[in-house]
């Protein structure tokens, strides 16, 4: 399977569609179904689609039930492989066609919201290589002319490269890549203590999913991207910086303008009729990537202090800030215990509500009701301060201080379950 084939059941909108800010538009009203946009007005020949990484259509599309995910890349970052396939340029898929000269004005690349600078890549990955380190990660990329974009870099392993690369006064050789596999962008989401090579936990993942190991071509720079991709793109981190933002964030708010790295595009492949994957800020898909990768840590970190079933990162804490983790408690300290595990699991997050397997933490309304339930405030509550917070965070202290919350909403161990199980 490759990104497209994710696509088979997608709603399919034939009608003239604007990339500036009709396809966010017309993605709110989807339901977070997955969509194609086959009318693209300055982009012929090219389709878009939106809603393909959601936890739900991965589950389906792989014949796994969706709290299984959370187990399958659990395994996939414990047991990266670098088993690869690498194909000649005539063999890969997203080198049948190329752009020459680059312009990438003729994309359909979205200008997702009035308060944003411009047209941006928010779903495209990036490929770096440097000092003989692979890393793998999602940076969104402002279209500053025809075969410049402008990167939000966060001080992360990209940042370290680079800033080891300018201290030498070098540039770092890059891919771009847009619409790979899903288990490739899954991997390129995930976020580790210490470098590690997301394309072979996307290796690991890609040989359990499609039973064979990914496919890699080699762009022009030498840069390893996978081949059945639907875009590909050398490119090269320059020593020059521009003013990136403002953004409409993950929050729903609008992010700062500052001084960003420039990326030169020096070439662009792609598939026949490519289908630019265009990830709405924000919205559905865009929570689902955030929170996806964090929920096998939370659940790693959960496992080592009670029976932990399933975590769920929701939409209300932007996939990011908050968690439900489905537990069976054997002792009355466990639930605690959870929500202490929970935190270390993933730090950035300000809130974890802790619930018992009988309750869908996929359904915000069937955890609510557990909370009302279930949950005593002054008795299993767990009130933390002067925590490490999330930049997301808009409350938290110049510093990058804030308190963080755990509720109990687990049935009291030993109490009759009739009272607090509900019939419907």
């Amino acid at each position: 399977m490759a990104f497209r084939d994710h696509l088979t059941g997608a709603l399919r909108i034939s009608e003239p569609t604007s990339v500036v800010t009709e396809i966010r538009e017309r993605t709110a009203q989807s339901g977070g179904t997955a969509v194609l946009f086959e009318n693209l007005p300055g982009s012929p020949g090219h389709r878009a689609a939106v809603n393909v990484c959601m936890r739900d259509n991965l589950a389906r599309a792989w014949n796994f039930d969706p709290s299984e995910l959370v187990d399958l890349m659990g395994w996939a970052m414990e047991n990266p492989s670098d088993d690869f396939v690498i194909l000649d340029l005539e063999s890969a898929p997203v080198m049948e066609c190329s752009m020459e000269p680059v312009d990438l004005t003729r994309l359909p690349i979205p200008w997702h919201y009035p308060e944003d600078r411009g047209r941006y890549m928010s779903a495209s990955i990036v490929i770096a290589e440097h000092a003989g380190v692979r890393n793998v990660s999602y940076h969104r990329q402002f279209i500053r002319d025809s075969d410049h974009v402008v990167a939000r870099l966060v001080p992360r392993h990209l940042t370290e490269m680079l800033d080891s690369a300018r201290s030498d006064d070098e540039t770092v050789s890059i891919g771009v890549v847009n619409g790979a596999d899903p288990t490739v962008l899954l991997a390129g989401a995930m976020s580790f203590s210490e470098p590690l090579d997301e394309l072979t936990v996307a290796n690991t993942l890609h040989k359990r999913v499609h039973g064979r190991p990914l496919e890699l071509v080699a762009l022009e720079n030498g840069i390893m991207i996978p081949a059945g991709a639907e875009y590909g793109m050398a490119a090269t981190i320059l020593l020059e910086d521009d003013d990136e933002g403002p953004y409409v964030d993950i929050t729903g708010t609008v992010d700062d303008v500052r001084q960003q790295p420039v990326f030169s595009i020096d070439s662009l492949h792609h598939r026949n009729e490519p289908i630019f994957h265009a990830i709405v800020p924000a919205g559905a898909e865009h929570l689902a990537l955030m929170g996806l990768p964090r929920a096998p840590t939370i659940k790693a970190a959960v496992s080592k202090v009670c029976e932990c079933h399933d975590v769920v990162l929701g939409e209300g804490g932007c996939g990011w800030l908050s968690s439900v983790v489905s537990i069976t408690p054997r002792t009355e300290e466990e639930p605690r215990a959870a929500i202490m595990a929970a935190f270390e699991g993933h730090p950035s997050m300000k809130s974890v509500t802790i619930v018992d397997s009988d309750i869908d933490i996929s359904d915000p309304q069937r955890v609510e009701w557990a909370l009302m339930t279930r949950w005593q405030p002054d008795r299993d509550t767990v009130i933390l301060s002067n925590q490490r917070g999330s930049s997301l965070d808009p409350t938290r202290t110049q510093d990058g201080v804030t308190s963080k919350i755990g509720y109990d909403a687990t049935i009291p161990l030993g109490a009759d379950r009739k009272p607090f199980t509900s019939v419907l």
